[in-house]
């Protein structure tokens, strides 16, 4: 070994090196200092998703209604929900991340592709093949929502059905269809569950305490009983 390397006491560190023991608190320190970005992304994601849903349901008939859902595709559903699905990368959150950042890629790239479909013409059939694709992806993703929470778990099982029935309706000529209708419908009751889950997340780490319940779900610890494992098992969380 390189004599510059060495300390010169064997039994303090090399200048510069942090003491295994010291690192540990020192990083969870720095992760409790980021506040959890789901009911952001959560938030986003339900405002937006509710207002193009009861557009497909047809309750809204206005034929300037789709601009305030652009415009919350863009900031909201988008921006905002990207920026949440960031912060989920920085906490180690593997799910939180992939759907927040994914989520908000669908929203920008309806911003983007709705305005140009209506000046371009009849595209049915690839915008069935658009919404199916996210069928799929939510489909995988609600697996891994059975380790999350059950609003969560909601969100996605009613997501997956809403854009399951968007395609189908999409494949049938699209906008007007009653499986558009019908997945209008699925789309309500999915924002609906992300606003809870949102509200659930905000109003509870408000309070310090479980105000609005988030339900139980089989195989995953509560909050609590995760915490008494951790200090039993002397880890940190």
């Amino acid at each position: 070994m390189n004599e510059d390397m060495r300390s010169p006491h064997p039994e303090q560190p090399p200048p510069g090196a942090v003491p295994p023991r010291a690192a540990a608190p020192e990083a969870a320190s720095r992760a409790a200092a980021w506040a959890d970005p789901a009911p952001l992304g959560l938030a986003g994601f339900a405002l937006t998703t509710l207002l193009l849903s009861i557009i497909n349901t047809n309750l809204l008939k206005e034929t300037a209604g789709i601009l305030p859902v652009l415009g919350l595709a863009l900031f909201y559903g988008g921006l905002a929900q990207f920026a949440a699905g960031l912060m989920e990368f920085r906490r180690g959150n593997t799910f939180g991340a992939t759907a927040f950042v994914s989520f908000a890629a669908f929203w920008l790239s309806y911003w983007w592709i709705a305005p140009r479909v209506a000046l371009a013409g009849d595209a049915h059939n690839a915008l069935g093949l658009f919404l199916l694709g996210w069928a799929i992806f939510t489909a995988y993703m609600t697996i891994g929502a059975l380790r999350v929470s059950l609003p969560v778990l909601a969100v996605f099982v009613l997501l997956t059905l809403t854009f399951l029935f968007l395609a189908i309706g999409s494949f049938q000529g699209g906008a007007g269809h009653v499986m558009t209708e019908v997945g209008g419908w699925f789309g309500i009751l999915t924002g609906l569950a992300a606003w809870y889950a949102s509200a659930a997340g905000v109003i509870n780490a408000a309070h310090g305490r479980t105000v609005v319940p988030l339900g139980s779900l089989p195989g995953r610890a509560e909050p609590g009983e995760r915490v008494r494992h951790d200090e039993r098992s002397g880890r940190s969380v």
